[in-house]
């Protein structure tokens, strides 16, 4: 073959070769997927948290040209999930959606867990944070915090606050106020939301701490009052609720926040490449508009801000579960 020829031929091979390797998604360009990846969601499908993880795994999958499936594993305060992720093969093929209590509340409420979160989880990125809002059954007489603090006062221990359970995020959020305020109130511990919410309505107790998006439509029909959101925040969603602290009561903040996580010894390239994907996919407007209607900031962030952040919760809710000696087997 001519010489010309051959080295034009050599170089047209050479840029279609280019061509093909940058035209690759980017998380996959170097063979990580080869194939389907798995997110474990530690809730029943349907809620806020598992459309998140499923708008999370479409894009990651769009960037990776392999699927991201969505596996739920409800249970446990987390546990259930979080326990078959740490027993995962550390090789980027299964990931956990986990959450605050995953991470900085379980450790410290729970006497013995299956996992321990700094020995078996290597953090990817911040997903979202959901604040919660305090509200109380309608028929009670305080509609705001400088009312609702006297009330509870003149119960003299008899005002009864539900929970979806013992030691999760949400009881521990009523019990920071209490702490915080400095009431004395009854816990009434629930298998689920569902039964606490039923629960305030019914009047059986007369407050709750729970995410937005549960409660929002009983707010907005009238048969929840919310007292304020007990985060940094006014929510989008709720827009004429206060924060506690524009009430008076600052540094009452529980939010619930989500990470992606990875089983602890899955390679440190596969990882930075998920977080570089994972912050690709939050910046999005129409998905951050999306969620903020769900009572939902989306969030991202280094690794290493996870584990700041869960060392920060930690602090937090240790103070609250030594004061009243919240402990689980």
């Amino acid at each position: 073959m001519n010489p010309i020829v051959s080295g034009m031929v050599r170089c047209a091979l050479s840029a279609c070769a280019a061509s093909a390797f940058t035209s690759l998604p980017a998380l996959a360009a170097d063979g990580y997927p080869a194939k389907a990846v798995k997110i474990v969601v530690p809730y029943a499908p349907g809620g806020p948290v598992d459309q998140l993880a499923r708008n999370l795994a479409e894009r990651l999958g769009k960037a990776s040209g392999q699927a991201f499936i969505v596996e739920n594993k409800p249970g446990g305060n987390t546990i259930v999930a979080a326990t078959a992720v740490a027993r995962a093969p550390a090789d980027g093929y299964t990931l956990m959606l986990a959450s605050s209590a995953s991470l900085a509340v379980n450790p410290l409420v729970y006497k013995s867990l299956a996992y321990d979160p700094e020995r078996d989880f290597a953090p990817v990125s911040m997903l979202a944070r959901a604040p919660l809002v305090m509200v109380v059954n309608a028929a009670t007489p305080a509609k705001n915090l400088k009312e609702l603090v006297p009330h509870i006062r003149s119960q003299n221990g008899r005002f009864a606050y539900a929970s979806n359970g013992n030691g999760n995020p949400l009881h521990l959020a009523c019990a920071l106020f209490g702490s915080m305020a400095n009431v004395e109130m009854l816990h009434v511990p629930y298998n689920g939301t569902a039964p606490a919410l039923a629960s305030v309505l019914g009047g059986d107790t007369q407050m709750t701490c729970d995410i937005v998006l549960n409660s929002m439509p009983q707010i907005k029909a009238g048969k929840l009052h919310p007292i304020g959101i007990v985060g940094p925040r006014r929510v989008a969603a709720l827009p004429n609720v206060p924060t506690l602290g524009e009430e008076g009561l600052f540094g009452v903040d529980a939010t619930v926040w989500f990470a992606l996580v990875a089983p602890k010894a899955t390679p440190a390239a596969i990882v930075e490449r998920l977080n570089g994907e994972v912050v690709k996919a939050l910046d999005d407007a129409a998905l951050k508009t999306r969620f903020s209607d769900l009572a939902m900031e989306l969030e991202s962030s280094t690794p290493r801000e996870v584990w700041s952040l869960t060392a920060k919760e930690r602090v937090k809710w240790s103070a609250v579960v030594k004061k009243y000696d919240i402990k689980l087997d």
